[in-house]
């Protein structure tokens, strides 16, 4: 398999898309690097995450990661129902919670 960034899960089969372009932090700022798509993948999985542009990328690298994790389920390469609201997308949540 290729190289993939720091942020791709071990887990995850995907393959990154583009270049390391931004920084997760957890809780505790422990942080990896990442492309868009795998930044995405983990901050959502996160509890607390935060995101932020690495000094090259380009403007508006952050906003896009953090609203597609908005969108994505936790550890969303795993199979199987997800019904409890950990195991669904923070929009999932919400929606929940609106009605």
């Amino acid at each position: 398999m290729d190289a993939r960034c720091p942020a791709a899960h071990p887990d995850d089969p995907t393959l990154c898309v583009g270049p390391v372009v931004v920084t997760v932090l957890d809780r505790s700022n422990g942080g990896a690097d990442g492309c868009e798509h795998h930044a995405a993948r983990l901050l959502a999985s996160l509890e607390g995450g935060r995101v932020y542009a690495l000094p090259d990328a380009l403007a508006g690298a952050a906003l896009r990661v953090f609203t597609a994790a908005d969108t994505l389920r936790p550890f969303c390469w795993l199979d199987g129902p997800r019904t409890e609201p950990s195991q669904l997308s923070r929009a999932e949540n919400r929606t929940r919670h609106d009605r």
